[in-house]
């Protein structure tokens, strides 16, 4: 008796299922080069990437605690500690007691530090300005509207809760509306 074979599905693709995956192939391979553009520009300047990071950090928000600091440029606690640690050293910026919690510490940048990130980022931002420069301000502005409403549909889309991907899909469902 011959065996009958089992009929396998096979997904058919959409033209939006198509969009989305050249949306997503497209905005990867962009992200790579401005990132490969970002990297010149701050090994140009001497630093590494998280050393860069720590300093805007402080240079834009202030005085903060390392875990915050840590939260804001995407750096484990071991990172960030390491980062610190390395920049103290090269006397950029200095603990302090957190005067709210003994137990936590708070990081300034100290002068030299201060007056390298404010050379550095200047630099930075012009570098930044002509790997954008393809693009007119407006489309910057759409650009960055555009990437805010996908990133954070994306973000609740890991989330377990399955009322906040309602929220943010209903948040942002008129094109006029403004992803801050």
């Amino acid at each position: 008796m011959a065996k009958r074979k089992r009929a396998v599905a096979i997904p058919v693709s959409s033209p939006s299922s198509e969009a989305a995956t050249r949306v997503w192939l497209v905005l990867w391979k962009a992200a790579h080069a401005i990132e490969q553009n970002a990297m010149r520009s701050v090994s140009a300047l001497g630093l590494g990437s998280s050393d860069f990071a720590v300093l805007e950090v402080l240079l834009h928000k202030g005085p903060q605690p390392v875990n915050i600091i840590g939260k804001k440029v995407l750096l484990t606690s071991g990172s960030i500690t390491a980062a610190v640690d390395r920049l103290q050293s090269r006397k950029l910026l200095r603990r302090t007691a957190d005067p709210k919690d003994g137990r936590g510490r708070i990081v300034r940048l100290t002068k030299t530090g201060r007056h390298l990130i404010a050379r550095a980022f200047q630099k930075h931002a012009i570098d930044m300005e002509e790997t954008m420069a393809v693009l007119r301000f407006r489309e910057q502005v759409e650009l960055v509207r555009l990437l805010k409403k996908v990133g954070i549909w994306a973000a609740a889309r890991l989330d377990d809760n399955g009322a906040s991907r309602a929220g943010a899909r209903d948040a942002d469902s008129s094109p006029r509306s403004s992803v801050k």
